[in-house]
């Protein structure tokens, strides 16, 4: 029974950690299956109707469809990275159908006269755009879905790069006494002076504007914090009498460090890990509004701010803040769950 009280007293003080994870977990599928669950599922959801820009978010339009009569193969390649855009849509206003042909009226068209085609070419459907268009008619949605898809690869692998980095010299460093030490925290210290944005700008000048460099350049960034963790848990672990027992029956420096000092220093590694993933998502937004992260066609949350955030006060605020929300969301999700890692595994500062 007491049990289940410490429990329950866990889950209440970790509520927003739980959220927080729930929410991490809905942006994954989202992302995993973009092209699946979006609306726009051509590549990058990039298809543009310029007579239905900026709309409000749930606007309704009547599409008019022109039938593909070439049959369209569902593959791997375009689950994971989109369609290419195969049908011609056209928004219009108003319609009427009168024995074979389909009579119409292109959205906002200043014309009284219809226009015709058969109506076995077309078909109609109906349209909402649950978060609006963009200022090229592009469906908001479809591309806050596909665009969590840059967040989520920059986040695991920028944290990936800098936990082999970290775990490498915070290990060297932190077993290893002298001139070795002393050298890495030269590094570390000398990397830690510089502000994050501006040497992963530098970076990304060096390595070129793409999407592949902006993943480097923040791992090569995020590595010192880790560095400087481990340095200081392994120092204080090798102290330890099971490091020393393990000396003195011949384990080899390796399988000390992997075998006997790194399971006691997962926490806190879990921690630091959450903190970094929240701080890359900031980083290669903050990259893309300066023009150095992911590049056009290729949707972000952070290029879709860049894009829109002069309509903040030309009348359609939502372009920028529903992106900003989302990037607001999801690093606040992260900082839940490290916070509630932080309680659930007793982390000392």
């Amino acid at each position: 029974m007491l049990n289940f009280f410490n429990c329950f007293f866990n889950i209440r003080r970790n509520l927003l950690g739980i959220f927080g994870f729930f929410f991490i977990f809905l942006v994954f599928i989202l992302s995993l299956l973009a092209y699946v669950i979006s609306p726009d599922n051509s590549s990058n959801a990039n298809n543009m109707n310029l007579s239905i820009h900026s709309k409000k978010p749930g606007f309704k339009v009547n599409m008019m469809v022109f039938k593909n009569d070439s049959i369209d193969n569902i593959s791997l390649r375009s689950l994971f990275w989109g369609k290419k855009i195969s049908k011609i849509e056209i928004p219009i206003g108003d319609y009427i159908i009168d024995n074979q042909f389909l009579y119409y009226k292109t959205y906002d068209s200043v014309e009284t006269d219809f226009e015709k085609v058969l109506k076995d070419k077309v078909e109609i459907e109906n349209k909402i755009f649950l978060f609006g268009t963009d200022k090229f008619g592009r469906d908001v949605l479809s591309r806050i879905i596909i665009g969590s898809r840059v967040s989520f690869s920059i986040g695991f692998i920028s944290v990936f790069i800098s936990l082999i980095i970290g775990l490498l010299l915070g290990s060297l460093s932190g077993y290893y006494s002298g001139f070795l030490d002393k050298i890495i925290m030269w590094v570390i210290n000398v990397t830690w002076s510089i502000p994050t944005l501006l040497l992963v700008i530098a970076i990304t000048l060096a390595l070129g504007k793409g999407f592949w460099q902006v993943f480097i350049a923040v791992g090569l960034t995020m590595w010192v914090e880790v560095a400087r963790l481990v340095r200081g848990q392994i120092k204080q672990y090798k102290e330890r009498l099971f490091v020393i027992s393990a000396k003195t029956m011949g384990y080899n420096d390796f399988r000390i460090i992997v075998n006997h000092i790194m399971p006691n220093i997962i926490s806190p590694l879990i921690v630091i890990s959450a903190a970094n993933f929240a701080a890359a998502i900031l980083i290669e937004s903050g990259l893309s509004f300066l023009g150095l992260g992911a590049q056009p066609p290729m949707t972000s949350w952070g290029l879709m701010i860049k894009e829109n955030y002069n309509y903040i006060i030309l009348g359609e605020p939502f372009l920028a803040i529903i992106p900003g929300l989302c990037i607001l969301a999801l690093v606040s999700s992260f900082m839940f769950v490290g916070n509630s890692f932080r309680n659930i595994l007793d982390v000392q500062d």
